[in-house]
């Protein structure tokens, strides 16, 4: 069963808390803040993992929750880090933002990606001490880790791909070619999902991808090409067979052209891709007038033209060699720039802030302002006052302003509630 699209959540793991605590020992007067930091929160990681071609092993399991750190102790202690989370994905799986559709991530380097920053832990009150502050009865929470909503997509790492109508014999060129072994049978859609060889010639190899289903209204979710066309966005190289004999369809021009129609409303970049159109099953025979017209369109149209039959392996290596030879001069696999960044994550959440009124309470919302009513001691007249000067440099109480507050107004923070002075 092949699974190359989904959707899963995946969060990192929260700093823990720092340590408020003064070291009491015996003989020892005046010990002082020893309180330690938290620990830092997992990471959720993606690696590749080259025997995996589907997605297949997040059909039971869409989420992936990282460890929390845990809370610094007395003695100076830093709490333990939390354990990372790792998350295994075939080559060529291509990570993007589930909102926004943009590419995170395209996992063709083979290179380990931390998709989810654990939170840092927060800072003891050893932190807090100063000449005139010598008892700070406060520390900074644990911030929280990342978390995202992601759309994995497998895009196949093939420098060639095999298109054309259901049983023109792309899975038995694809098993004369390479060692693969994909069902072969003589009726249409036997393979229902891409198949993958690899050819070795001249001291070269490449990939070849067999893409079932394809047929006409592909590109609108017509058959079950429409579900598989993400595989060739990559090739290099369009290996584009039709059956010349006519024995299942009566044109095969009008064959090719429906298909390469069906190419361009996918992708006119897959369209424009070179091409090599290929005439399957010349042991059964063909044509020759129809064949003329073919060769004549192939010219126009600047595609080398081959002749084989499946059944035989009549020109079959004379088609490898002339593969082998175009790939020599065709650009490397396609690789997919990210189109957002973390920076851009961090960017979006880092300040924002929402006000809202219900029945004369003023509630102010952001995830960066939890992170800070979480750190401040309210019973701390130093930590209070810290807490006011942020609420100010960082605008909230204009904004608080601009909605309209007045004095004496109750104003709500996650739980922390005062009454507004001017």
């Amino acid at each position: 069963m092949l699974i190359d699209k989904v959707d899963i959540f995946v969060k990192a793991g929260n700093g823990g808390n720092g340590c408020v605590s003064f070291r009491r020992e015996k003989y020892v007067s005046a010990g002082g803040p020893d309180g330690g930091d938290g620990g830092k929160g997992g990471d959720v990681i993606f690696v590749t993992d080259e025997g995996e071609n589907t997605l297949l092993a997040f059909k039971n399991r869409r989420r992936y929750i990282a460890d929390n750190g845990a809370d610094g102790m007395k003695r100076k202690f830093h709490g333990k880090s939390g354990a990372d989370i790792i998350i295994t994905v075939p080559p060529g799986t291509v990570i993007r933002d589930k909102e926004s559709g943009g590419i995170i991530k395209d996992m063709s380097d083979n290179k380990p990606f931390i998709i989810a920053k654990g939170g840092k832990g927060g800072w003891g009150n050893t932190h807090f001490a100063t000449p005139t502050r010598q008892t700070p009865r406060f520390a900074k929470s644990g911030l929280p880790g990342e978390e995202k909503t992601l759309t994995l997509e497998l895009k196949m790492l093939a420098d060639v791909g095999i298109v054309g109508f259901p049983n023109v014999g792309k899975s038995t060129l694809l098993s004369l070619i390479s060692s693969a072994n994909p069902k072969i049978a003589n009726y249409h859609f036997t393979t229902l999902s891409p198949n993958l060889g690899v050819v070795s010639i001249y001291e070269q190899s490449f990939v070849v991808a067999d893409i079932p289903g394809l047929i006409e209204g592909a590109a609108d979710g017509v058959g079950l090409g429409h579900a598989f066309l993400r595989h060739i966005d990559r090739c290099r190289l369009v290996l584009h067979l039709f059956d010349l004999s006519a024995s299942e369809r009566e044109n095969p021009l009008d064959d090719i052209k429906k298909i390469n129609s069906e190419l361009k409303k996918y992708s006119p970049e897959l369209a424009n891709r070179p091409q090599i159109i290929v005439g399957n099953k010349i042991d059964i025979g063909y044509d020759k007038e129809l064949l003329k017209k073919i060769k004549a369109f192939a010219k126009r149209k600047g595609h080398d033209l081959h002749l084989i039959s499946g059944a035989t392996g009549e020109g079959v290596d004379e088609l490898v060699k002339a593969i082998a030879v175009k790939l020599k001069d065709l650009p490397p696999l396609k690789v997919y720039e990210s189109e957002i960044t973390e920076d851009s994550f961090e960017d979006a959440k880092s300040r924002e802030i929402t006000v809202t009124v219900n029945e004369g309470v003023f509630t102010v919302t952001g995830d960066w302002l939890k992170r800070v009513v979480n750190s401040v001691n309210f019973d701390d007249s130093d930590s209070l006052q810290y807490f006011q000067r942020v609420l100010r440099n960082s605008g909230v109480i204009a904004e608080l302003e601009k909605a309209g507050i007045d004095e004496g107004d109750t104003v709500d923070i996650y739980g922390a509630e005062f009454d507004f002075l001017f």
